[in-house]
């Protein structure tokens, strides 16, 4: 099955960004593990080497993000965009690239996932991919019922997923 990220395919495809790194979210997480699946998809699709150098934990928190992002910029590791487990670690990028005096979005890309509330307003306002939490729960009920019905249910449901497209890419 494949499972490119749309939004890493956006990165990649209007923006010309090649260096993306990746925060995942905490261990053991099944939405990290999907989006880091979804990231290495794309950036294979697209023919970009997959560098380790390039992804680390920012498990769902600013503040681990901010010094994830952090770290990575001390060491000299060059990049152009990060795609954030989730906005609250969006956020501490943004934080991050600040404080390291580069500019957000001319720089370094940043894009996250949820889309929280804090998204549209964050500085700049940042591009993301809403969780469908009442379609996941719709999914959830209706592969319950049919376990219950016939002792057996699909293992596996991926929802489909759309860009909120807002400055923080280079968009607008």
């Amino acid at each position: 099955v494949l499972f490119r990220s749309k939004i890493i395919d956006h990165l990649i495809e209007a923006h010309g960004r090649k260096r993306i790194a990746f925060l995942r979210g905490p261990d053991g997480n099944e939405d990290s593990m999907w989006r880091e699946r979804g990231y290495r998809e794309a950036l294979l699709a697209h023919k970009i080497k997959i560098d380790s150098k390039l992804i680390s934990q920012g498990n769902f928190d600013e503040e681990d993000a901010y010094l994830a992002i952090k770290s990575m910029l001390d060491k000299g590791i060059k990049l152009d965009a990060v795609f954030a487990g989730d906005d609250d670690s969006a956020i501490g990028v943004i934080s991050a690239l600040l404080s390291a005096g580069l500019k957000v979005p001319r720089d370094v890309a940043v894009v996250g996932f949820d889309d929280a509330p804090p998204a549209r307003f964050s500085n700049p306002p940042l591009t993301t991919i809403p969780a469908d939490i009442d379609g996941a729960g719709h999914i959830a009920a209706q592969m319950l019922i049919e376990l219950i019905n016939k002792g057996k249910t699909q293992s596996l449901a991926l929802l489909p997923t759309e860009l909120v497209i807002r400055k923080s890419c280079g968009c607008k």
